[in-house]
């Protein structure tokens, strides 16, 4: 089993950045392919960035290219997603994810990840 602890969400201005952290335990970290995914109220969750097992792989959903970078550090179990730029439409739950595929299937499967964390709210004010 592994289990996900998302920290570092919080309000934030637009045009600022704001770094989430993925803190993982309970398998080896660096089997897993790493994704992080959001939910704004009443709409669907998406797909936002993932990360190879390696790290030498990254993927990013449209609307956050240039803005959002995924990284990892396997010595530590964690994944982090650095945000900048921030608009109101951040505005969300952001949620971690694991699962033994690829990063590449995390990223146009939105469901069925291996395991999930709580999620951390960011919230961006104009």
């Amino acid at each position: 089993q592994v289990q996900l602890v998302e920290s570092g969400g919080g309000l934030v201005q637009a045009g600022g950045s704001l770094r989430l952290s993925c803190a993982a335990s309970g398998r080896t970290f660096s089997r897993d392919a790493m994704g992080w995914f959001r939910q704004a109220p009443g709409k669907e969750r998406e797909f936002v960035a993932a990360i190879s097992r390696s790290g030498g792989s990254t993927y990013y959903a449209d609307s956050v290219k240039g803005r959002f970078t995924i990284s990892r550090d396997n010595a530590k179990n964690t994944v982090y997603l650095q945000m900048s730029s921030l608009k109101p439409e951040d505005t969300a739950v952001y949620y971690c994810a694991a699962d033994r595929r690829t990063a590449q299937v995390m990223s146009v499967m939105v469901h069925g990840m291996d395991y999930w964390g709580k999620g951390t709210l960011v919230t961006v004010s104009s």
